[in-house]
């Protein structure tokens, strides 16, 4: 078994306690010494660092004299509105904070990979999965909160009645079959990235592995910005009303 990093120690010291009753609720054995694993860790640093970044561009706003942060916030800011003004349209608003929440903890995961001794985060398919289920739960919200739930699930029987009892079924399996697309894109893409690097670096001289890495970055910015424009693209869908 390979052996933990720095941080993952700290933690179980720290929260391991905490963990382990977590985790024995729900019915799982866990070692306090070992309930937070490495894969854990990482996402949690990545919370804690986003946390970090909103408060002090919160606490640093300024008109005249805006800092580093606050003009970094304002272009991630921008970014995801006009895709979600692209893509979602009116109202896109009340859906920016959600989305773009999303593409950080996706592309910062994605990148730790570029650490040497750390795994990426997303290339464990647990990672992946629990972001498509909650993308699903949160788009499927707002479908009901929007339309009513009447109306939201006139959208799965179609637009013919006597189509309904074919269509419904059908929509629902494939509404299911959207946890499992965004979790295997993910967590395919950046496994493969990982091995792939692994591999080069292993087998040749560092020049050329090197460049491996400027893919897995490329790959990392690619796979944030697709997780982001489908759950936009789903939110569309859902409170999208008939005419």
């Amino acid at each position: 078994m390979p052996e933990s990093l720095v941080v993952t120690h700290l933690m179980n010291l720290l929260f391991g306690h905490a963990a382990a009753s977590v985790l024995h609720a729900a019915g799982i054995a866990a070692d306090p010494a070992t309930a937070i694993n490495d894969t854990f860790a990482m996402e949690l640093l990545v919370v804690i660092g986003l946390l970090a970044f909103f408060v002090i561009v919160r606490l640093s706003l300024s008109v005249e004299k805006p800092n580093v942060a606050q003009q970094l916030a304002e272009m991630i800011h921008e970014f995801t509105g006009s895709q979600g003004d692209q893509i979602i349209g009116h109202g896109y608003e009340r859906f920016q904070a959600f989305v773009t929440c999303i593409f950080l903890f996706v592309i910062f995961n994605n990148l730790l990979g570029l650490i040497p001794g750390i795994i990426t985060p997303t290339s464990q398919p647990v990672v992946p999965l629990g972001i498509a289920v909650l993308t699903f739960f949160y788009y499927n919200f707002h479908g009901v909160r929007v339309q009513g739930p009447i109306g939201y699930l006139k959208h799965f029987a179609g637009p013919l009645w006597w189509l309904a009892p074919l269509l419904f079924p059908i929509e629902i399996i494939s509404h299911l079959a959207r946890v499992m697309s965004l979790t295997i894109r993910l967590y395919a893409n950046m496994l493969a990235s990982d091995l792939l690097t692994l591999v080069f670096f292993s087998l040749m001289p560092l020049a050329l592995p090197s460049a491996f890495l400027g893919l897995h970055f490329l790959v990392s910015i690619i796979q944030a910005y697709v997780f982001m424009l489908l759950a936009m693209i789903y939110l569309t869908q859902a409170t999208a009303h008939e005419h």
